[in-house]
């Protein structure tokens, strides 16, 4: 195949959802309609059987939540598909907004029962900022749900974005029975199974069919019929254009424990899902994914995913042409020329070779050091893609080595957890670095950092709250001798940059009032703090 055959292929989307929604289940679903595991949890065509689902991490499957965003390829159709799971809790939130910027599309999806819940409408905002084209998946059907009608109310008042039903359940909890394919006609009905892989082969054209009346109650069809005549009497089409500009969000109904309803979706994604998409460059040029030369971004790094290895993964988003192994490209960031010799296809904590791949891949590589989240990879000059920045931070805390015999073990961990992204490190300003102030978006973070640190790192550690909710970086002469008060205090970020810790938002006009040579300026981003609010 050509490149822009290649590009035509990929499909790379994020799933997004508000905790217990179903989102490890969707997905262990997708790779399995996928031929990538054979059952939910076991990788197919390994040599060890193990559990492979989106939530590597061991603590992710002591807690039951995903902690930390996962790359998933697997093909299907004729199709390589990306799948970037990402937390859905909120003091996971920044690493979340990092991999859907290197999505081209977004799966939301929404618990039948709750509806739309805090953190999607969070999740929601963002994807809305970056028109993220937006499919919508309303799971767990096969439980007592809300009616369908006033779901797609609520996606429209409380979301703002227009939703239109790709397809129409039949029934609800114990009475769900299928889904009914508007453009096709046919009314789907799929048998309960153990695993829930197998689809019961009955298809009617008409959802007036006796077949399909003997399914469920009489009470059950007539409302399903009724629902069906006043979605139709609305008139409104489908407009793809419209879901391409983030408009419009195709809705579809189902049950991912059960596979109700999740092969129709996963079909109709790669049918109406966008290819990659072109990119703007910090110089506002238009990258296109059929460029001949290679650039690419990276966007997460990940330390000590195989526990044999001990390595740190940079996560490459492919943005135009063709990436080949031991390739050398430039880091736009530093100036130099890197050979990228170990590259690799990611599948959660597995990974393999790769030879090749193409705009819309994401890739692996080795990080010896020499990548930071944000860095430009590209051959030649003239592309650079914009920084990610760092978030503001709301919670802080102090953290020390119990085991001084340890410390050399401690300062590689902070230095190898701080690269990720998940939590900034300050330091006292000017003093010597010996216990971290560590900053991050959620609270929860700090548990994350305890525990890897003791399992990864061999490290136990102590950790102290600290009172401030705010920080910001200060700009002027002489900052040492800025006069904060007592609710405030002066630290250094990890390159030796003066940051400036407050008790409360009121505390910062105080401070600039007493200290008018100089500037407290926000973090350079606060697009998650603002979506949060």
């Amino acid at each position: 195949m050509d490149l822009r055959e290649e590009v035509a292929r990929r499909r790379t989307f994020a799933i997004i959802s508000h905790p217990d929604a179903g989102k490890t289940t969707l997905t262990e679903k997708l790779l399995l309609y996928g031929g990538a595991i054979v059952t939910a949890g076991q990788v197919a065509a390994r040599r060890r059987a193990r559990a492979a689902t989106s939530d590597w991490m061991e603590l992710e499957r002591e807690r039951g939540i995903s902690i930390t965003s996962t790359v998933l390829q697997f093909p299907y159709r004729d199709h390589t598909m990306n799948l970037l799971d990402t937390p859905g809790h909120q003091d996971f939130g920044e690493d979340t907004y990092r991999t859907l910027l290197a999505a081209d599309a977004a799966v939301m999806l929404i618990d039948a029962a709750k509806g739309v819940e805090p953190q999607t409408r969070k999740l929601f905002a963002i994807c809305r900022a970056r028109r993220i084209p937006l499919f919508t998946f309303i799971n767990k059907m096969d439980r007592p749900s809300r009616d369908p009608l006033e779901l797609l109310d609520e996606l429209e008042n409380v979301l703002g974005i227009g939703a239109y039903p790709m397809n129409w359940p039949l029934g609800n909890g114990e009475t769900f029975r299928g889904v009914y394919d508007r453009a096709s006609g046919d009314v789907h009905v799929f048998e309960r199974t153990r695993h829930g892989a197998k689809r019961a082969p009955v298809t009617a054209s008409d959802p007036r069919d006796p077949k399909i009346a003997a399914l469920v109650d009489e009470r059950t069809y007539r409302e399903f019929l009724d629902q069906l005549d006043l979605l139709e009497g609305a008139g409104a089409a489908f407009e793809r254009d419209a879901m391409l500009r983030g408009d419009v969000t195709p809705v579809f109904f189902g049950s991912a424990v059960t596979n109700f309803g999740v092969e129709l979706f996963l079909d109709a994604f790669v049918t109406m899902g966008p290819p990659p998409a072109p990119r703007l460059d910090s110089a506002k040029h238009l990258v296109e994914p059929t460029d001949g030369r290679f650039s690419g971004f990276v966007f997460k790094i990940q330390a000590n995913m195989d526990p044999r290895h001990r390595d740190r993964i940079a996560f490459l988003r492919v943005c135009s042409g063709k990436f080949e192994r031991d390739m050398t490209v430039r880091n736009v960031r530093t100036g130099k020329d890197v050979r990228l010799t170990r590259a690799m296809k990611l599948f959660a904590s597995d990974r393999e070779s790769v030879d090749v791949a193409f705009a819309g891949d994401v890739v692996g590589l080795a990080n010896p050091g020499v990548f930071a989240i944000g860095d430009t990879l590209a051959e030649g000059d003239g592309v650079r893609f914009e920084p990610i920045p760092a978030y503001e931070p709301e919670h802080f805390a102090l953290v020390r080595s119990i085991d001084t015999a340890s410390y050399k073990s401690f300062q590689k961990g902070i230095a190898q957890l701080r690269e990720e992204g998940a939590i900034q490190v300050f330091y006292p300003f000017g003093q010597t670095r010996i216990e971290p102030i560590l900053a991050a978006v959620g609270a929860l973070q700090f548990e994350v950092v305890k525990y890897r640190l003791e399992s990864e790192y061999n490290v136990k550690t102590a950790f102290q709250t600290l009172p401030y909710t705010t920080a910001r970086r200060v700009a002027g002469d002489n900052p040492g001798a800025a006069t904060l008060g007592s609710s405030a205090r002066l630290v250094e970020d990890w390159d030796g940059k003066p940051i400036a810790l407050f008790e409360s938002e009121w505390g910062i006009g105080l401070v600039q009032q007493w200290n008018p040579g100089l500037r407290f300026e926000a973090f350079g981003a606060r697009e998650l703090a603002e979506v949060g609010a």
